[in-house]
């Protein structure tokens, strides 16, 4: 048995140190290591489908999370009047499905997970690469109840038919009155 463990510890000392490499360079890398995570893979099952020419797994995972794009927003709190402030700011390297055509109107829905949910979508925009939004959205909602919910937004195509593309979320746990900047990564839709 101790012969084991040594032999087992430098290669779990191996995957947090490359936990922590994926995690240290700019904000976006960050939510792309969490949902890799979260698919369920013991280390020698990854190490497996590493050796023998990858799994298809894990490159339609990491072929998901970048074709999808990422979401530009801002936050703020005012505390003095209890309101949130959400700026829909734009969608970066977005894409979509070739069933949505070459350049569908899409827009941004946007849900605060309340137990009464609350939600906005802004004004839709013709489909590229980088869509411009510029929207706030402002509510007023006590502190409290904010911090135990998430914000969830789902980018969708309103012609040719309703079609939700894309989402991503943030907790509202570190809401402040100093304006804060998220980028987001869009995953495809949940089923």
């Amino acid at each position: 048995v101790s012969d084991l463990r040594p032999s087992a510890l430098p290669g779990s000392f191996d995957v947090s140190r490359s936990m922590f490499d994926l995690r240290s360079p700019p904000h976006r890398f960050m939510k792309r290591y969490d949902s890799f995570s979260s698919v369920p893979s013991s280390t020698s099952s990854r190490k497996d489908s590493q050796g023998s020419s990858r799994s298809l797994d894990t490159i339609t995972l990491s072929g998901d999370e970048r074709d999808f794009g990422r979401l530009n927003v801002k936050l703020c709190y005012v505390s003095s009047v209890e309101q949130i402030w959400i700026t829909v700011l734009h969608c970066k390297d977005l894409s979509w499905p070739s069933s949505c055509g070459e350049n569908p109107r899409i827009y941004v829905k946007g849900i605060l997970t309340l137990p009464k949910p609350v939600q906005f979508k802004s004004s839709a925009r013709e489909g590229c690469n980088d869509v411009e939004f510029m929207e706030t959205f402002v509510f007023a909602i006590k502190l409290q109840s904010l911090q135990a919910v998430r914000l969830v937004f789902k980018i969708q195509t309103q012609t040719p038919r309703k079609k939700t593309i894309g989402e991503c979320s943030l907790a509202l746990r570190e809401l402040s009155s100093e304006e804060s900047s998220h980028w987001l990564d869009i995953s495809p839709p949940s089923k």
